[in-house]
């Protein structure tokens, strides 16, 4: 980096971090107000701090790294649906959830099910929230963080320390991370999101126009074979703009073309079943009803300006797949070769069985077999000998026969050996670093700018998941044993939790490079599948369903992990002997399972309520300084938002 970088860099980090220390030291803390200053910034934050604060928090490397990724791979535009989708999800909760969750007065998400359900079904959610936020979500970032420093500083070696290795990137993310939120709360996080919200869809927006340069200056002869569109020509790409590049590039018939919103009913992720129900259930989950994102709008002023700050952030994701998903894409386009290279280092411990010879079956993707034909042969002797299969000439397979010609002997290997990694043509996850590595070199000043904010929004959403992981804590677990805590006591247990959840996720984050996850995103997304469509459940009841009886809060929240365990799980605890409708359950997409566990619960909720309603309603807590009058401009502003949405969906269906 140049000296003018580093300064840069430096400059912008303190900046922030200053401020928002200093944000959350304006105002006196009274012994009173202690927890509520620290976990929910007083309850004063205004609409704008609201809405950059809910994208800040949720935009950081875990959709630089994981959603570039997976556009990066088949998905290309159809990951964007986490986002659009999200916009409608946002105005559906300013205006449904937001209004009770703040009338109440709650801390936590949690809390609203004791007095909805009772105090079991807090601690049920409480603890199985937690372990998901810091074993997943904050797991998760810290890796993509560190993801970043590994492939952009790849060889830098600064006091010895080796910034290409993928645990000191994450032991650098996690330390700042605990020592901001340490000392700010909420308030430093919401002043910090401000600024680092607006830098980040800025420097996203520099590098899509960096790429959109570079794909028009590129060979047409190399980009060609990126192509999924089997009718571009190189004369065609010679002729065109950059935008025409693009587009002629990547969209194609389905299911190759990456330019859709529809994928296939058999789509391994993102089928357009999913679209009709499953991927709802994680967006009202995570926008509704996670506490990391609700924490934010729980601290707003009003209700007004919390609904405005909600349809503003709804605003703001319409515009982040412009600025994630397109330059993932284009990634791919502009250098699939070094994604190549990237996983190598992804491939290297699971070669290393093979040439140990060690009892352990092998898989690989296509494009490993693709770019590695005679390695991939290998692998499949390999497995023959171990499953006792002849093996056969594979010298003029193509990549789908090897792959074919693999899964047949695997099938046959004895379930006493123990199953290997999966081998990997290209580290997609490494697709926005490699944009950055590429994409910055020599442009003095803004290389600084854009490391700062994606950097800093590392540490932002990391410090916004340990804050209201630790919230949890004191206020859920430790306030509830010990109801006379004082409010000193419940800020000094949270900072102490900080630390002890950012050491925990450390831990794990560096297992995440491991190619058997299929990519940070779907990590992230898929496990949280055991606890959001219970959650989801369970508060439709409560809000919706006034005669719900109260044991149903723990029959969803127990229910649901044990179903989503069975489908997911099944093939591993039936072995040959699993049932013929679990096997092909267990081969849906993890949103199909989500979907399914969801009408279950749905209906056995149902009866449980028909069965033994309540004879009357539960009445709720009321906070009475709470404005709770809702906003006639949020409403306007939500319909368009709803409208540019239901456009965006009609452009790239």
């Amino acid at each position: 980096m140049h000296p003018v970088d580093i300064l840069v860099f430096v400059g912008f980090i303190a900046s922030v971090i200053t401020i928002g220390l200093w944000q959350s030291r304006s105002e006196e803390t009274h012994s009173e107000h202690g927890a509520q200053d620290y976990f929910l910034a007083g309850r004063g934050l205004t609409w704008w701090l609201v809405g950059f604060s809910l994208i800040a928090a949720n935009i950081s490397t875990e959709q630089f790294v994981g959603m570039s990724g997976e556009s990066a791979n088949w998905l290309g535009m159809a990951i964007a649906s986490y986002e659009w989708m999200a916009a409608i999800t946002l105005v559906v909760v300013a205006f449904v959830f937001l209004p009770k969750f703040l009338k109440s007065g709650i801390y936590t998400i949690p809390e609203f099910l004791e007095y909805r359900y009772d105090g079991l079904a807090r601690i049920i959610m409480a603890i199985s929230t937690m372990i998901i936020l810091v074993g997943v979500p904050t797991a998760s970032v810290i890796y993509s963080g560190a993801k970043v420093i590994c492939v952009y500083f790849q060889g830098y070696t600064p006091l010895g320390i080796d910034l290409s290795n993928i645990t000191v990137g994450c032991w650098i993310i996690g330390v700042l991370a605990a020592v901001y939120v340490f000392a700010g709360g909420l308030k430093a996080c919401a002043w910090a999101d401000l600024i680092q919200g607006s830098a980040l869809i800025l420097g996203g927006a520099i590098i899509a126009y960096l790429a959109l340069g570079a794909l028009g200056a590129a060979d047409p002869s190399e980009l060609i074979t990126t192509a999924r569109n089997a009718d571009v020509t190189t004369e065609q790409l010679t002729d065109s703009t950059p935008i025409q590049r693009f587009v002629a590039l990547n969209k194609g018939a389905l299911p190759d073309g990456k330019l859709h919103m529809k994928r296939p009913i058999n789509d391994p992720k993102i089928p357009w079943s999913a679209l009709v129900v499953g991927l709802w259930i994680p967006n009202f989950f995570y926008w509704g009803l996670n506490q990391y994102i609700t924490q934010r709008t729980l601290g707003a002023k009003s209700l007004a300006e919390g609904q405005m700050g909600v349809v503003f952030a709804a605003f703001l994701k319409l515009l982040i797949p412009f600025v994630v998903v397109i330059p993932g894409i284009l990634a791919y386009n502009l250098y699939r070769h070094d994604l190549a290279s990237q996983a190598d280092s992804k491939n290297a411990a699971v070669q290393d069985l093979i040439t140990k010879q060690e009892q352990q079956s092998v898989t690989f993707t296509e494009a490993y077999a693709e770019l590695h034909p005679q390695e991939a042969a290998n692998v499949v002797a390999h497995n023959a000998r171990l499953s006792g299969a002849g093996t056969s000439d594979l010298s003029a397979a193509t990549a789908g026969e090897i792959v074919a010609a693999n899964a047949l002997v695997i099938a046959e290997i004895p379930a006493d050996i123990k199953a290997g990694g999966t081998l990997v043509g290209y580290d997609y996850d490494a697709a926005f670093p490699t944009l950055l590595r590429n994409l910055l070199a020599n442009r003095i000043g803004v290389q600084g700018f854009v490391l700062a904010a994606i950097f800093g929004a590392v540490v932002s959403s990391l410090a916004s998941m340990l804050n209201s992981a630790s919230t949890i804590f004191a206020m859920d677990i430790y306030g509830k044993a010990k109801s006379n805590a004082s409010q000193f006591e419940l800020v000094t247990v949270g900072r102490i939790c900080t630390i002890v959840f950012v050491l925990i996720a450390v831990l794990i984050a560096p297992q995440l490079d491991s190619p058997k996850f299929g990519g940070i995103f779907t990590f992230i997304q898929e496990f949280q599948g055991f606890i959001s469509p219970g959650i989801l459940a369970i508060f439709l009841f409560g809000l919706l369903v006034h005669r719900a009886p109260r044991v149903i809060g723990m029959v969803g929240l127990m229910l649901n992990p044990l179903l989503y365990g069975l489908f997911k799980f099944s093939p591993l605890m039936f072995g040959d002997g699993n049932p013929s409708l679990l096997a092909r359950i267990a081969e849906w997409s993890f949103l199909d399972r989500m979907a399914l566990c969801f009408g279950i619960l749905l209906a056995v909720l149902t009866a449980i309520t028909l069965a033994v309603p309540l004879k009357h309603p539960v009445e709720l807590p009321v906070n009475e300084k709470m404005n709770v009058s809702s906003s006639p401009t949020a409403k306007f502003f939500g319909f368009v938002v709803v409208l540019l949405t239901v456009a965006l969906y009609v452009i790239f269906w």
